[in-house]
């Protein structure tokens, strides 16, 4: 009994300094811009409607007639990926707001602890590929999930706003994602390298217009060096692949170079502020785990649920 009180008391003082986002944090009421319409709330359609509900309030939306909802399936993910499976699961959500000509892409999980395996410059690498910009783009889910389905969210209210996007490019921009989960996944890549490597040739393949196979192969091959990223031969033509493709789409990417370089230096900072206060945050996950570990030992142990794949 006192080693849960010691628990209990532990959790109770360190919950204030850490504290989490709360929806007010991040939705300013600035009115609507009737340029662009409403925000537009995209739902998973597999959350049932509490959850839905969870959402909502996640993402700030008091007003149901301040936003455009829809709800995102699996059969919106066939419509604009080629290949993919009509029953996919679909949890994550996004609340799309449209900005003017140079805002920029600004992307926000507002509890990243939910959305396990896309991070936010992964998704802004992809959208920039999709042809998306100029938005604030708030991403969440009330259940574990892998947020590969708020992609396909993205693309629905885009769709939804009268904007119509090329599908090659959804699909090129569907297959970056998955390979940047899977190259943090299966090669143990820090996530905030993986976009810095994805950015980096993007920005390469911008100012050099490679011209053959060979010459995105060449740039790639660069860019491993330069950030001292080892792959396998198989995940190095998988990158290969994927930016010819880009290539042969002829997806230009002097038109988002500024937007790259603002994503290259939010990666840059990122991975800063991992290196300087890896000590501290090791401390931290020390600290959680000894909690998780004390409370499992008084309780018998635990049942941690795999996140949901959305891939």
């Amino acid at each position: 009994m006192k080693q849960f009180i010691t628990v209990l008391l532990a959790i109770l003082l360190i919950i204030p300094a850490f504290g989490t986002a709360s929806a007010s944090d991040h939705n300013t009421d600035e009115g609507i811009d009737e340029r662009f319409g409403l925000p537009i709330l995209v739902l998973g359609g597999n959350l049932d409607d509490n959850q839905k509900q969870e959402v909502r309030d996640m993402l700030g939306v008091t007003d149901p007639e301040s936003v455009e909802e829809v709800v995102v399936t699996g059969e919106d993910l066939v419509r604009y990926i080629d290949g993919e499976d009509s029953r996919a699961r679909m949890f994550s959500s996004a609340k799309i707001t449209r900005e003017d000509e140079g805002h920029g892409l600004i992307i926000e999980r507002v509890n990243p602890e939910n959305i396990t395996q896309v991070t936010d410059t992964m998704y802004a690498n992809a959208l920039l590929t999709a042809g998306i910009e100029n938005a604030t783009v708030e991403i969440a889910s009330p259940v574990k999930v892998s947020g590969h389905s708020a992609l396909t969210g993205i693309y629905k209210a885009y769709e939804v706003s009268g904007e119509q996007l090329d599908t090659a490019r959804l699909e090129v921009a569907n297959d970056e994602l998955n390979l940047a989960t899977d190259l943090a996944e299966e090669e143990g890549i820090d996530q905030e390298k993986v976009s810095e490597l994805l950015a980096e040739i993007k920005k390469a393949i911008s100012e050099q217009n490679p011209a053959t196979r060979e010459d995105v192969e060449q740039i790639i091959n660069e860019q491993l060096s330069n950030l001292e990223i080892n792959l396998s031969e198989e995940d190095r033509q998988r990158l290969t692949d994927l930016f010819n493709q880009m290539r042969d789409l002829n997806i230009n990417f002097d038109n988002v170079s500024e937007q790259l370089n603002d994503l290259s230096t939010a990666i840059q900072d990122r991975l800063s502020d991992v290196v300087n206060d890896e000590g501290f945050w090791q401390s931290v996950r020390d600290f959680f785990q000894g909690l998780i570990d004390a409370i499992s030992d008084l309780f018998g142990g635990g049942n941690d649920s795999e996140p949901i794949d959305e891939s």
